[in-house]
């Protein structure tokens, strides 16, 4: 049977379904453009406003000019500031890491009685106490230990923020781990720190990477903890001194805030450039072995 062979009422009900679905193909095109939209603007503007003569709260065609890097540059602590974000950072990464390793290892080894509910519990724990909540504790704890305006007491407390989920995650990787190889290396004398350290870490590489990317972001634009702990502006993180660009006025000094911010975001872009490349970061937030 032929389209006009059809009915009347089967033609009006195809052009009804074939309306409905280009409407609803346009509505969701629509909704996808506003989202791009609503993530997009906010970088061009951090890739934009750096480079205009005076930046303001809206998208425009900068006056090109270098000037707010230059007056930045004359901060004494700018620079000095990002360089302490890498130090507190990469401090943290590798406690973090390394502890994270070591514990999930056992975890996912060795049977013990409550051994997921106590994942579980510590998880649970890490999301409801929150630093913010803790940090009346934490702020007491690190002064009994003089600690206060140190690197290692910001360090020591974001470690131990991020270690709950980081076991979790990489549990999940070392579960994965094919036991057979670690049996192999077993039985040519092979201890558990040398199985660990030659067998399961090389094949739980790509977990330790994500850990590695996620702390470093987690502790990059952390502000609340530095900025209680620490007293002195040397010592002081990118994340608390741009806090402190403002106008003597007591306005947002945006001509350098976006110049900082666009400093501020490049070591991160960097590194996760450099973990795509290597590892290959897919869309849903996992690394392909």
């Amino acid at each position: 049977m032929t389209i006009t062979d059809q009915p009347a009422p089967t033609r009006h009900h195809d052009a009804a379904r074939f309306t409905r679905a280009a409407l609803g193909r346009i509505g969701r095109y629509v909704f996808i453009g506003f989202v791009i939209a609503f993530f997009a603007l906010p970088v061009l503007w951090l890739v934009t406003a750096p480079f205009d003569r005076a930046p303001a709260l809206r998208l425009s065609v900068p006056e090109f000019t270098l000037r707010n890097f230059q007056v930045l540059l004359e901060n004494p602590y700018a620079l000095r500031s990002l360089w302490n974000s890498v130090i507190i950072s990469l401090g943290t990464m590798a406690i973090v890491l390394v502890l994270a390793a070591l514990a999930s290892y056992a975890l996912s080894r060795v049977r013990v009685p409550g051994r997921d509910l106590l994942l579980y519990t510590l998880l649970l724990l890490s999301a409801i106490v929150t630093g913010t909540a803790a940090m009346v504790p934490i702020f007491v704890l690190i002064t009994e230990l003089r600690l206060m305006d140190t690197y290692l007491a910001v360090v020591l407390v974001m470690a131990g923020g991020l270690l709950p989920a980081a076991i979790f995650i990489l549990k999940d990787f070392m579960d994965n781990t094919p036991k057979s190889y670690e049996e192999s290396a077993r039985v040519f004398g092979a201890s558990s720190l040398q199985i660990l350290r030659h067998v399961v870490v090389p094949i739980a590489r790509p977990g330790l990477a994500t850990i590695a990317v996620w702390g470093v972001v987690q502790v990059w634009g952390n502000f609340l903890i530095p900025f209680i702990l620490l007293r002195s502006p040397d010592q002081f993180p990118a994340a608390v001194v741009m806090f402190t660009l403002y106008t003597e006025g007591g306005q947002p000094n945006l001509a350098l805030i976006s110049a900082f911010s666009l400093l501020f975001s490049i070591p991160v872009v960097l590194l996760y450039l450099f973990v795509n490349k290597r590892y290959g970061f897919r869309f849903y937030g996992g690394i392909k072995s």
